[in-house]
């Protein structure tokens, strides 16, 4: 196992027509698990799953894809539901999560990770709910230093009934974290008013200043950029290649998996070394994250590329 990530298991069942829905496998870390799974890195999923249809597709789904499961426990408690409505520029939710299996993990032992795992992912709608987004809290904090902690808030606005409040729990998660990924979406609500660069900076401050927090951070623009910002040090930016959407369901899923999947490639493995890769270097993973996202939504619903499909894709002209 080389990259663990923990948070929500759920079905999406997205808009066809009217009242008509069509179910996925879904969760932004799941979806995360999968794409890492299918770049080529051996990776493993913590959660519960429910022993209900649902629970059983979304632990079929992990197992066929490659992932690692022995960190998932079972409940008979209830699956995740989300359901999804497209719009020509984003996705509108409604979630349906009181009392399902994965919004109760709570292991009285926090799961102990094998030394070959170097990336911990967490985040989305998995740090909300009670009691998992407290026990989740305690394992990435458990794991800092030991692993490179991801942290995508992959904020999700209807879930949030206390902006403020979401808002006051953020240091704590940022100072787990070696690296922060968001969207431009996500800065709207993490550093409302905010210019992108300046929203970079508040989340760099506490690292340059001594203490604890993200040494990058990552943010996405759609089809537009990808940036990385670290403390005293230019910008660098990235374009996805120009695609025609199909879905964009999971891209940033799939973007954050690609970049744990390339800087393992380019030798990452601990956190200071996110400091000492080269602006070049930065710009493959910035890249193949990018490729990786842009070839998610040639597809319906979340259907990150296998290594083959991405290789193929990175060498056109």
């Amino acid at each position: 196992m080389r990259i663990a990530l923990t948070g929500e298991a759920l079905i999406d069942f997205t808009c066809t027509s009217g009242l008509s829905f069509e179910g996925h496998e879904g969760g932004a870390l799941t979806n995360s698990a999968i794409a890492a799974a299918r770049l080529g890195q051996a990776t493993g999923f913590i959660t519960q799953l429910s022993t209900d249809m649902f629970g059983e597709r979304l632990l079929q789904h992990l197992e066929g894809n490659g992932v690692d499961t022995r960190f998932v426990l079972r409940s008979e408690a209830p699956s995740t539901l989300a359901f999804v409505a497209r719009t020509p520029t984003t996705n509108h939710y409604a979630f349906y999560t009181k009392g399902t299996a994965d919004t109760l993990w709570a292991p009285q032992e926090l799961p102990a990770l094998p030394d070959s795992c170097r990336f911990l992912h967490f985040g989305g709608i998995s740090v909300l709910t009670d009691p998992a987004a407290t026990r989740i809290t305690e394992l990435v904090e458990a794991q800092s230093g030991k692993r490179i902690v991801l942290f995508d808030p992959n904020v999700r606005p209807s879930l949030i009934p206390d902006m403020d409040d979401y808002r006051a729990k953020q240091p704590r998660w940022m100072a787990a974290c070696d690296l922060l990924k968001f969207s431009d979406e996500d800065a709207a609500y993490l550093a409302p008013g905010k210019s992108l660069a300046e929203a970079a900076a508040v989340f760099l401050a506490p690292r340059a200043s001594g203490g604890r927090g993200p040494r990058a951070v990552v943010i996405t623009r759609g089809g537009e950029s990808a940036g990385l910002y670290r403390a005293g040090r230019a910008p660098v930016e990235v374009k996805p290649p120009k695609i025609t959407v199909v879905d964009t369901i999971g891209a940033g899923d799939t973007f954050a998996a690609g970049i744990s999947v390339a800087l393992l490639e380019q030798g990452v493995e601990q956190a200071l070394q996110l400091d000492e890769l080269s602006d070049d270097a930065w710009r493959e993973v910035l890249r193949f994250a990018a490729t990786a996202a842009a070839l998610n939504c040639l597809r319906e619903g979340c259907d990150p590329p296998t290594r083959a499909e991405l290789q193929s894709a990175l060498s056109a002209p």
